[in-house]
């Protein structure tokens, strides 16, 4: 009786490599997307508590003056942020001696949900 020896190859056939590509694919897909919306989450977050900030800045300038005083207008915050524009409207109610201040920010750079809108309502003494 003859023995015969076999011999057995090592190394993996095209369709195992070919299966373990799609996954590693899938996989990467899958964590790219991640990172990307993690990043826009990140800067949304970013405009938003930077917009409130610059908002409530500008309604305490306009609480601190004099309310017959304030008119509507608009402007930038300077260098420190340059890509942040605010803009004052100053409308009156039904209520004789009741004034409307809305502050609206918003950051040029970003092409969407890029304005933040802050409303204060006081009573004008004249």
């Amino acid at each position: 009786m003859k023995v015969m020896k076999i011999l057995k190859k090592n190394g993996f056939t095209l369709l195992e490599v070919m299966i373990a590509m799609a996954i590693l694919a899938t996989t990467l897909v899958v964590v790219f997307q991640s990172q990307s919306q993690s990043i826009s989450m990140a800067n949304s977050a970013r405009f938003e508590t930077t917009a409130a900030l610059l908002a409530q800045s500008k309604l305490a300038e306009i609480e601190a003056a004099n309310s017959k005083d304030v008119t509507s207008d608009s402007g930038d915050f300077g260098d420190d942020f340059s890509d942040y524009s605010w803009q004052v409207d100053v409308t009156e109610t039904d209520f004789e001696q009741l004034k409307k201040f809305e502050v609206k920010v918003v950051n040029e750079k970003m092409k969407s949900n890029n304005s933040y809108r802050l409303v204060l309502y006081r009573f004008a003494v004249y």
